[in-house]
């Protein structure tokens, strides 16, 4: 179950009109947390985006997989909006035998490895390289637009920044 803080996050960034894969990066980042806590592990980063994707799809998210997604991975998704608005506690057994899979399962890899900043960076760097030029552009485009003046006026410092960086 994600935590009320989350949702609620999810929930005002549903309100303010941004993207589903937005409202869905709040539960993600939940279990990015919840990997460097220790409070279970991850095989990779891509597993660890996968269980908060599905968190989010559960609590409601319309949160679609990519178009060049396994059946398998599109299967997943649709269970999981499926389920959304269903809210049943999982069985305590069936809760503790996840767990402990999660926790066997990331016993060769550390913490850093999976949800430190230099493997989200790579992932996102990994997914970024897949997207042509137009839809990165298209993203950040709506991005602008639903950000609002205050977020706009942020971006345009730290691109400022970014660029006298890369100048000098």
């Amino acid at each position: 179950m994600p935590e009320k803080k989350t949702t609620q996050r999810a929930q005002k960034a549903k309100r303010e009109g941004k993207s589903a894969s937005t409202q869905a990066g709040e539960y993600v980042r939940e279990e990015i947390h919840h990997v460097r806590e220790g409070k279970h592990g991850a095989k990779s980063t891509q597993q660890a985006i996968a269980i908060g994707l599905s968190k989010a799809r559960r609590a409601g998210v319309e949160a679609k997989p990519g178009k060049d997604a396994s059946a398998a991975t599109k299967k997943k998704a649709a269970q999981d909006s499926a389920k959304a608005g269903l809210e049943k506690k999982p069985s305590a057994a069936r809760s503790r035998a996840a767990k402990k899979a999660l926790k066997t399962a990331s016993k060769g890899t550390s913490r850093k490895s999976v949800a430190g900043k230099k493997a989200l960076s790579g992932q996102a760097g990994e997914a970024a390289s897949k997207r042509s030029a137009t839809r990165r552009s298209q993203a950040a485009k709506k991005a602008a637009r639903t950000q609002g003046a205050q977020g706009r006026k942020t971006a345009a410092r730290k691109a400022a920044r970014t660029r006298a960086r890369k100048a000098g």
